[in-house]
């Protein structure tokens, strides 16, 4: 897969230029303050770079870039194809659609097979596609993590799995040693809230309460309490129904209650019955009604007599609510709460008390995982070390034929006293480019044009285990010349074999080697700069290069010397052998 086009709009002196790319190697060249870096910066903004507003072009509310991937690897289920499904994008027959918008204010947006998403998503897409070897990328080389990526990517893809392998073991030894740090840290206070919850479900056990006892109690205790006022008038009640046999208190029919007073009604309904038919209806009412009179006074006689005093009873009550009271001052305003309470604690306290097992469990895991890791860390060291020397032999190669025939560089494995998340050591790497000096770290003993050799020359060696990639440099011809710029050239038309490289170049050396050459052109109308891109071929090209070797454009003299820089280059990508 390859970028195919690129349009920028409104970003820097640029204002409109779109651009194709070659599926080989193209150089991208100018005048100083043409423009250049504008479009390695827009390749950044589709790499989900940081949106600064300052790269908006003046006057421009926006700017917005769009690339266009295509390629065999662009296709639905390939793992590019999965990442632009996964954020909402489609591919359109083996071609993929990205765009990031950066406005005046550096709010951004981003797109991916016309779906708008994060730039972190069209990051996660755009990463596997385009890498970006500029002076920020030499920077980062010189951190270990950086050198420990690239020694591993180095290694093989069963090397990279095995290493996200470790990391996930790690980070699941991580994970069990913070609970068992946690359940160790705590384990004082899980001791004294085990012993309040026990002495609480004592306490509710001790007592036994049943669901909505406090309801029966109170109910039982008003009656307990009104025994007199209920014995009063229960007796009442049956004067009123059975008679008042001391006739006290009533009229003269009075004392005979109701249950006396239907007996008459009953004789005389009977009487009626006897001498009128249709008066026997009336007869079976009242004697219906004195039935239930006499049955009413049987159930309240029975009443009365229940109603004899209990005073243990209301004692016995009294206590018992007075338990049940002391528990719903603690556990909860009812004794459903109360009992509710006791359950949670119950599930609580077993939850405690299996802490001690879970311990044992977490120790004994991880025993378990130390083994796993020791043993995955060991594998990993020694296909970093064969790797290590194989990689350093490569690029020593390659440094040689880029004017460092005495560079060298080393991968030091400094062993670490505990297995990490990568494995059991830190990957340094270490630079000399002189005979008899002691390697050194990178960061420090290289300088700007050695740091791009090196980068350059791991690219070349480790190009066959990444084929497709899309590579831009950007000075990567930083403080070199002469027969230094023309192994340059011919290192990044050796890679473009197998990768699309994309270089930014002020050295005809280097642009001579390219398959198709872009120059940015800037003009001016008297206030604004703007930059263009075009293509250049034959003697355009020829007088772009006489141009970036400091001569005459038109001069035949510069012309022929552009043309032999290029039979140069040609002859050198014929004649010497692929490393």
């Amino acid at each position: 897969m390859s970028l195919r086009e690129l349009s920028i709009t409104g970003l820097g002196v640029i204002d409109q230029a779109t651009v194709e790319f070659s599926s080989g190697l193209t150089a991208l060249t100018g005048e100083t303050g043409a423009g250049k870096t504008m479009v390695t910066t827009g390749i950044g903004l589709l790499l989900g770079e940081r949106a600064d507003p300052g790269v908006v072009r003046r006057g421009a509310r926006s700017a917005r870039v769009e690339g266009r991937f295509a390629g065999d690897d662009l296709a639905a289920g390939t793992p590019v194809g999965t990442l632009v499904d996964d954020a909402g994008g489609e591919l359109d027959d083996e071609e993929l659609l990205v765009a990031r918008q950066v406005n005046e204010q550096g709010r951004s947006r981003a797109w991916v097979g016309g779906a708008q998403t994060s730039a972190t998503s069209l990051a996660g897409v755009t990463s596997e596609l385009v890498t970006i070897h500029g002076q920020s990328e030499q920077v980062r080389l010189g951190s270990p993590e950086r050198q420990r990526l690239l020694l591993d990517r180095s290694c093989g893809p069963e090397h990279v799995a095995a290493v996200a392998a470790h990391q996930q073991l790690y980070a699941e030894r991580q994970r069990l040693v913070a609970e068992l740090d946690d359940l160790r840290r705590s384990s004082q206070e899980r001791a004294r809230e085990a012993d309040l919850l026990r002495f609480g479900c004592d306490e509710v056990s001790a007592v036994a309460p049943q669901p909505g006892e406090d309801d029966q109690l109170r109910e039982e205790a008003r009656r307990l309490q009104s025994l007199d006022e209920l014995r009063l008038e229960a007796g009442r009640l049956t004067a009123a129904l059975s008679g008042d046999p001391d006739g006290s208190g009533y009229d003269d029919h009075a004392s005979l209650g109701a249950s006396g007073l239907l007996g008459l009604a009953r004789r005389s309904a009977t009487a009626l019955a006897r001498l009128d038919d249709q008066a026997g209806g009336l007869n079976e009412r009242v004697h219906d009604l004195a039935g239930q009179i006499d049955d009413l006074a049987a159930d309240v006689a029975r009443y009365t007599d229940d109603l004899a005093a209990d005073p243990a009873r209301l004692d016995a009550v009294m206590a018992r609510q007075a338990d049940l009271a002391r528990l719903t001052r603690k556990y909860g305003t009812t004794i459903d709460e109360v009992l509710a309470w006791a359950d949670d604690a119950t599930t609580r306290l077993a939850d405690l008390d299996g802490s001690d097992e879970r311990i044992a469990d977490l120790e004994h895991r991880l025993t378990a995982l130390d083994t796993d890791l020791a043993r995955s860390a060991a594998a990993i060291t020694e296909r970093r070390a064969t790797g290590a020397r194989v990689l350093e032999q490569a690029a020593g190669a390659e440094l040689a034929a880029l004017a460092l025939p005495d560079a060298q560089i080393v991968f030091h494995l400094e062993p670490r006293t505990q297995v990490g998340p990568y494995g059991a050591e830190q990957v340094s790497l270490l630079f000399s480019a002189n005979p008899g000096s002691m390697p050194g770290p990178l960061s420090r003993v290289a300088s700007g044009g050695e740091l791009s050799r090196v980068r350059l020359a791991l690219e070349v060696v480790l190009a066959d285990d990444d084929p497709g990639h899309t590579f831009v440099f950007d000075e990567v011809d930083a403080g070199i010349g002469g027969a230094v710029a023309l192994e340059v050239g011919r290192r990044l038309a050796q890679l473009a074999r197998r990768s699309q490289v994309i270089v930014v170049t002020h050295l005809a050396q280097v642009a001579a080697f390219a398959d198709r050459q872009v120059v940015v052109a800037k003009s001016s109308d008297g206030q604004v700069t703007t930059s263009g891109l075009r293509v250049v071929e034959g003697t355009e090209r020829e007088q772009e290069l006489a141009r970036m070797m400091g001569g005459l454009e038109s001069a035949d003299s510069a012309r022929a010397h552009a043309r032999d820089l290029l039979d140069e280059a040609g002859q050198r990508l014929s004649t010497r052998p692929r490393s």
